[in-house]
């Protein structure tokens, strides 16, 4: 199931004090956002990031002294690290790397299964450790893109694996009850990283502006706000979350 909601509608402020929040590759993009807000909300913060330096920038930024070296694909490291969290954990949220594209002729066979790892198997090995790790009630919250929903010449793999994850999620989210796990998509944000990492043209940014559903591209808070909102709301899990202005349709 997909929908699209707004994670303001009760125009509280989101309250997360006493609460730990677990970012996994926090260092920059909605990771690094969603870590800020959580930090504003009175949440202790654990970020991680492979790169010491940038997670050294990342951890300054936001205001936290608990960080961890770590690549996330590493099933070992990954199930060590989350089983050795202090007690409780209430939040795990995990962002991913720009999924691989390219056609078929030429493939990368090596980096593409990269993805299969990040996008199938990191949320099952995430989830297989929350258990007993992440208190009931608590979020695995996975931060991906809906890219993948577009057909076009080297996009077969990234909607073949956007297109199996919410159902994984979904699945998921029964079997670990009655800890909450859930999915966000996110569309092209305007900040200068999805620029960088999508290829986006200034031509491209001003089309997206002038024709999404929302008047404008979606905005560097509008991910966390929502990544906030599905923690804070105990009622939310099994669902994927689209923030993108529809852009999957124009």
């Amino acid at each position: 199931m997909t929908v699209q909601q707004s994670p303001t509608g009760t125009g509280r402020r989101p309250d997360l004090t006493g609460q730990r929040v677990v970012v996994v590759s926090g260092t920059e993009g909605a990771g690094l956002d969603t870590a800020r807000l959580a930090r504003a909300a009175g949440a202790e913060v654990v970020l991680t990031g492979r790169d010491p330096d940038r997670l050294r920038r990342a951890a300054d930024e936001v205001g936290t002294p608990a960080t961890a070296v770590l690549d996330a694909t590493d099933p070992t490291a990954l199930d060590r690290f989350l089983r050795e969290l202090p007690q409780p954990v209430d939040h795990v949220v995990v962002t991913g790397e720009r999924p691989y594209r390219a056609p078929l002729a030429e493939f990368d066979f090596a980096r593409a299964q990269r993805d299969v790892d990040e996008y199938l198997w990191l949320p099952v090995r995430v989830a297989r450790a929350a258990v007993g790790t992440v208190r009931p009630g608590g979020t695995l919250l996975f931060v991906g893109g809906t890219a993948g929903r577009r057909r076009g010449a080297g996009l077969g793999l990234t909607g073949a694996l956007t297109a199996a994850r919410p159902v994984l999620i979904a699945d998921l989210a029964v079997e670990v009850a009655p800890v909450r796990v859930n999915l966000i998509g996110a569309g092209y944000v305007d900040r200068p990283l999805s620029a960088r990492l999508l290829g986006t043209t200034l031509d491209r940014h001003e089309e997206l502006r002038a024709t999404l559903a929302i008047g404008h591209v979606v905005r560097p808070a509008d991910v966390p706000a929502l990544a906030v909102h599905v923690m804070v709301n105990t009622a939310l899990t099994g669902v994927t979350y689209d923030v993108d202005g529809v852009e999957q349709l124009v």
